[in-house]
């Protein structure tokens, strides 16, 4: 079993930026893919980023390409999720999620997930 506990979530202005924490336990992630996703009031879960075991292979889902950062460390069993120049449209409940595959692949069910960590962007 793999544990999951987001951090880093919190109230930010429009363009300002937050770093979310993904931190696990239990298992080790290193030959896990890992994921954030995100679910705003009154709409489905989505996807954000994924990285792959080894953080060779990385994907965003087209409205955070080039704002979020998707990273992980290892040795530290975290994974991390850098967002710049927020949107209002970015505020949700973020979620990080452990694959027991060592790459992601769309529309792939995540095994493992954490708690939340809510993002309000204030326009």
């Amino acid at each position: 079993q793999v544990q999951l506990v987001e951090s880093g979530g919190g109230l930010v202005q429009a363009g300002g930026s937050l770093r979310l924490s993904c931190a696990a336990s239990g298992r080790t992630i290193s030959s896990y893919a890992m994921g954030w996703f995100r679910q705003a009031p009154g709409k489905e879960r989505e996807f954000v980023a994924a990285i792959s075991w080894s953080g060779g292979n990385i994907y965003y889902a087209d409205s955070v390409k080039g704002r979020f950062t998707i990273s992980r460390e290892n040795a530290k069993n975290t994974m991390f999720l850098q967002m710049n120049s927020l949107k209002p449209e970015d505020t949700a409940v973020y979620y990080c999620a452990a694959l027991d595959s060592p790459f992601h692949k769309p529309g792939a069910r995540y095994d493992y997930w954490g708690q939340g960590t809510q993002v309000t962007v204030s326009s």
